[in-house]
């Protein structure tokens, strides 16, 4: 489950995006899943174009889709959805604030406030 500030961070991913798949008139189809599935685990995010002679509402596909494929819902925008989902094995995206966390170096020449120890004087 995406929080607020995730949500938002992969929303202003997906502006810049184009598109890569359409749903037809022959709707969700497991080939069109099959495709889809694959296309996020190369990306983790992927953008779709529900094309008006498929018939079908956009946020009712879109959580279908995303109920298959076991993704999170992005966003709906007129019959645009963008989809994601992380992959496990080789993360692409990486959400501020959650990079790895970095051992620290431990300098005995410098205290805590940054002065220096009376060894380093010496």
């Amino acid at each position: 489950m995406l929080k607020g500030k995730q949500r938002a961070y992969l929303r202003s991913i997906a502006n810049t995006l184009n598109p890569i798949t359409q749903i037809g008139k022959d709707g969700v189809t497991e080939s069109f899943l099959e495709q889809l599935d694959g296309m996020l685990r190369t990306r983790e995010i992927v953008k779709v174009t529900i094309l008006d002679n498929a018939g079908l509402d956009t946020k009712e596909t879109a959580n279908a889709i995303c109920e298959a494929l076991r993704a999170e819902f992005v966003q709906a925008i007129g019959s645009k959805i963008t989809i994601y989902k992380k992959n496990m094995d080789d993360p692409k995206i990486v959400f501020p604030g959650h990079q790895q966390a970095k051992a620290k170096v431990k300098d005995d020449k410098v205290t805590k406030k940054g002065n220096g120890t009376k060894k380093s004087y010496r």
